[in-house]
């Protein structure tokens, strides 16, 4: 069974969600996988994946702030070698998560009509983050 694997980098602007779909589409095009198991991971500890609605940007913005309540910046973590959006950082992408297993059909990913993949961007400034994929299948 033919595996294939890459590295897709992307430039964030600080917090939030950064749609990679299409990117990740686009790879898995390549490849002529038509059916198969494709396995998405994000290689860093305070940035995350997430598959979330598409459609409504209300959605990414909600999600943000929630994370924003639920791991808030401030003076009570131990770790904060790089600043205060450190921890928390780590903790949000602990909460998210850093990889998706996406099965494959018809040379496409599995996602529903308001699905989409995301890179979530949880420090405070800019970064290029890289998201490791690897696909296993059959043409």
């Amino acid at each position: 069974m033919p595996h294939h694997a890459t590295t897709l980098a992307f430039d964030t602007r600080g917090p939030g969600l950064t749609e990679i779909t299409r990117e990740v589409a686009d790879w898995l095009a390549t490849t002529g996988i038509e059916t198969g198991l494709l396995t998405a991971m994000c290689r860093h500890t305070s940035a995350s994946l997430l598959i979330n609605e598409n459609a409504a940007r209300a959605v990414q913005h909600d999600l943000i702030a929630w994370l924003g309540r639920v791991a808030p910046e401030g003076p009570h973590y131990l770790h904060d070698d790089e600043g205060p959006d450190d921890m928390p950082a780590h903790l949000k992408a602990a909460l998210t998560g850093v990889s998706h297993s996406i099965p494959v059909s018809e040379g496409r990913m599995m996602l529903g009509t308001w699905q989409g993949l995301f890179l979530a961007e949880h420090r405070a400034r800019p970064h290029r983050r890289e998201v490791a994929l690897h696909l296993v299948g059959e043409p």
